[in-house]
């Protein structure tokens, strides 16, 4: 009867990892077929038109570059910018700040969350001071921080895990504690024990939530350590050190192309990610 229990087990088990994957598939494949050509074209349509009306309103009103160069002048200092390597590398600092801590507050968080999603006790112990110290801007601890750990690389990657930590675990310890309890039993009716109904039910249907904390931490982490470079770090290099060196000469085309080359540089790391959300969790990404 057991071995009955675990053979059906194991076929629920694969058939449960196959349909999520083929529904996502085939989703996604008929939203692509559904949609015409212009409504793909659109987003490149609009931010073309941007440009051109930007272009047009500058030269037309003859605004003077320090208040506001035209999007033909910025693409020139930008394309400096790459050629003599200097983009290239304060990015490079940037990126790799933002991994860094982002890894910590990643494992940390998923660990922590689940741990409190399982147990009672640890999160009655620790929801009080989820409760308390989430709501604190972050940026508020930056005086503090360069205080204890000065402005070397500790301060932004201490900085950057505790921006992350918050919302992976806040959004891990909600898709632990909201599984579908119809789930649940049956895997238990079906002979699971109690480690197998954490492993193959709970953490999987946890596995959205935790994705969605995943995204909002990259995002505000990318925020927050930019933020920690112009404020206190400034003297280690990084995008935000770009900023607030060509801000103080008022180099407007320089910080309109640092600021560009932030914003393509943030949209493909959210974009690496969401790529890697349907490459393990193909069903996670369906639900969004």
């Amino acid at each position: 009867m057991a071995t009955d229990r675990t053979v059906t087990m194991g076929a629920t088990d694969k058939s449960a990892a196959s349909a999520p994957k083929a529904a996502a598939k085939a989703k996604k494949k008929k939203r692509r077929s559904r949609d015409p050509l212009w409504l793909r074209v659109l987003p490149f349509l609009s931010v073309v038109v941007f440009l051109a009306i930007w272009e047009l309103v500058v030269r037309m009103r003859d605004i003077p570059p320090i208040i506001l160069p035209a999007p033909s002048a910025i693409a020139d200092y930008l394309v400096r910018m790459i050629t003599d390597g200097s983009l290239p590398y304060h990015l490079g600092i940037t990126f790799l700040r933002i991994l860094a801590g982002f890894a910590v507050a990643s494992v940390l968080g998923i660990l922590i969350g689940v741990f409190m999603g399982m147990s009672r006790v640890a999160s009655r112990v620790l929801d009080p001071w989820i409760a308390a110290l989430y709501p604190l801007p972050k940026i508020s601890l930056i005086p503090l921080l360069i205080i204890w750990l000065g402005t070397g690389e500790a301060y932004i990657l201490t900085i950057s895990a505790i921006t992350a930590f918050f919302p992976v675990l806040i959004s891990t310890y909600a898709g632990i504690r909201q599984a579908d309890q119809g789930l649940v039993r049956a895997a238990r009716d079906l002979g699971a024990n109690e480690r197998q109904v954490q492993m193959k039910v709970i953490i999987p249907a946890a596995i959205p939530s935790i994705f969605a904390g995943l995204d909002l931490g990259m995002g505000v982490t990318i925020i927050l350590v930019v933020a920690a470079e112009m404020i206190g770090g400034s003297n280690q290099g990084g995008v935000g050190y770009m900023l607030i060196r060509f801000g103080q000469v008022m180099e407007t085309e320089k910080v309109f192309a640092a600021l560009i080359a932030l914003a393509v540089f943030g949209g493909v790391i959210i974009k690496t990610q969401e790529w890697i959300e349907h490459r393990i969790a193909p069903w996670a990404a369906g639900q969004k």
